[in-house]
């Protein structure tokens, strides 16, 4: 079986040279654009993916974030990183959230080409389909603050009063419950929560957690579980301790 290639390169030449290189060489290649449409295909794809050739500066949510998130899921896959930022901490920070090599751009065709077949060939046995997919357990109910919800019935209720909410609002709290803790982009909030092309110019995300904010906390103002992260989205906190507030 040719190994199974993933190229996350929001740059159309590049990705598409990539992909053609790649292929040039047996590889079987997927190519994406952005971030979440990448952890998308991980979490859905039905054949294992062997590497991930990931750029970092993609729009909306950065390969940091993606590479992190795909370690916080306990996916195993080697992803060799690519970026035009040539500083030592660059780097450090590829490393750090889980990138098995890093590459500056420009790079030469014929060492990408040798990374990927090194990556290839000393990584362990690809993992099957259930243990590469990320792990996000759903969540049918929570509680939090003085917030309870039943995300089967659709109810919610704050201080022990029933409050209504649109399925919109639900879905987002769903999301925001089901991923604490973690930075999530507006990007990734539009391609896993609306449902539409992350890269899309829109305030629906803003607009929605502002209403969420209203219902569930104590002081939208001075939110405590939903928190804006700038520059980079919003973080939901399930248990604030003092100081977490914004």
């Amino acid at each position: 079986m040719r190994p199974h290639i993933l190229v996350v390169e929001d740059e159309k030449h590049l990705g598409v040279g990539i992909k053609y290189n790649l292929e040039a060489d047996n590889y079987r290649v997927t190519l994406v654009e952005d971030g979440p449409t990448a952890l998308r295909l991980i979490d859905a794809s039905s054949e294992p993916i062997h590497l991930i050739v990931l750029d970092l500066m993609l729009p909306g949510m950065s390969g940091y974030t993606v590479c992190e998130t795909i370690r916080d899921a306990g996916v195993t896959t080697p992803i060799l990183m690519l970026s035009a930022r040539t500083l030592a901490e660059d780097r450090a920070r590829g490393f750090d959230v889980g990138a098995n090599q890093y590459m500056n751009k420009p790079f030469e065709l014929d060492e990408l080409l040798s990374r990927v077949k090194n990556l290839l060939q000393h990584s362990p046995p690809s993992p099957g389909k259930a243990s590469q997919r990320r792990m996000r357990a759903s969540v049918d109910y929570i509680e939090f603050g003085n917030v309870s919800a039943h995300f089967l019935n659709h109810e919610v209720s704050v201080g022990g009063k029933t409050v209504p909410m649109t399925p919109k609002q639900l879905k987002l709290l769903k999301y925001f419950v089901e991923n604490p803790d973690r930075v999530i982009s507006r990007s990734e909030l539009l391609s896993e929560v609306w449902e539409i092309n992350g890269n899309l110019q829109t305030r629906a995300v803003d607009q929605t957690v502002a209403q969420l904010r209203k219902i569930i906390e104590p002081d939208s103002s001075q939110p405590t579980h939903l928190l804006t992260i700038r520059d980079a989205g919003y973080r939901f906190i399930l248990g604030p301790t003092d100081g977490q507030a914004e």
